[in-house]
């Protein structure tokens, strides 16, 4: 049994933004299809399996229109679709159904953000520098507390023992924590792990930060001292303590990571704080 569209539950839309500009449809040819590299993904070992199975069970039925935007060279940017679109070339087949929008960069990685934001199918570091390209103001100011403490989101998947100095997958915990907590403290929670001891690679993750944000949150003093805080984290051990919040969980299982961590942070800062600052 068939039914009609229907919208008389929904209210009426008082956005006055504009539409954008109308797409087009056309058949375009897989070899002028690209890639912007400074938003997409690159092709995961789990996309290269869905590639696969695309082209091995291909139907034209379970093919969307694959949404570009033209580039320079007569090529066509791909803004979603970038899988169907290499399984079909996979297939040999030598063109696809493109939906065609004549958008600039900023707002082909908006589009792209926007498109794949809310589903499973990419990564927040992915969305996020889709965003950041797109110009959005939330992360741009995110981009500027990350350069201000030395910490660079993650392109791939890279595990925690793979992480270099200042590198975290944490992107979307520490937008979350920006909110919460505002700039100066996530920024000085951040420079606790990259500019003490040997920078800490590894430990940018959202169970780290979360808690060194509520400690200097509620401590002010200590969150604006600068490099005197910088000095007392500097024999803060983060793998000794890591591994004592994970022990203390298991024996209290009340406890959480986090709150262990921040007991930590408060005990240490509350000796190294107090104590008269060493000579430079």
């Amino acid at each position: 049994m068939y039914e009609p569209l229907n919208v008389a539950h929904y209210s009426q839309p008082i956005s006055a933004l504009s539409d954008g500009p109308a797409p087009y449809m056309d058949w375009i040819e897989v070899t002028r299809l690209v890639v912007d590299k400074t938003y997409q993904r690159d092709i995961s070992r789990a996309g290269s399996a869905n590639i696969s199975r695309i082209a091995e069970f291909f139907e034209w039925a379970k093919f969307s229109p694959v949404i570009v935007a033209p580039v320079e060279g007569g090529l066509f940017s791909v803004i979603d679709g970038q899988h169907r679109a290499t399984a079909a070339m996979l297939r040999g087949i030598e063109k696809v159904p493109c939906e065609i929008v004549h958008i600039d960069r900023a707002r082909q990685a908006e589009a792209f953000a926007a498109i794949n934001g809310n589903t499973t199918r990419v990564s927040a570091q992915v969305v996020y520098y889709a965003r950041l390209t797109g110009k959005d103001p939330k992360a741009e100011n995110m981009a500027r507390v990350l350069s201000a403490a030395g910490v660079t989101v993650c392109r791939g998947g890279r595990t925690v023992r793979d992480m270099k100095m200042g590198e975290t997958n944490a992107v979307g915990a520490i937008s979350r924590l920006l909110d919460k907590f505002g700039s100066e403290t996530l920024i000085s929670a951040l420079q606790c792990i990259t500019q003490t001891g040997s920078g800490n690679p590894g430990f940018l993750r959202a169970m780290v930060i979360e808690p060194l944000c509520i400690v200097l949150h509620k401590n002010p003093k200590w969150r604006d001292a600068g490099g005197r805080l910088l000095q007392a984290m500097d024999s803060f051990h983060f793998i000794e303590a890591w591994d004592a919040a994970i022990k203390r969980r298991t024996t209290v299982p009340s406890v959480t990571i986090q709150m262990a961590l921040a007991d930590a942070l408060i005990d240490h800062l509350g000796r190294q704080m107090t104590s008269k600052p060493k000579a430079a």
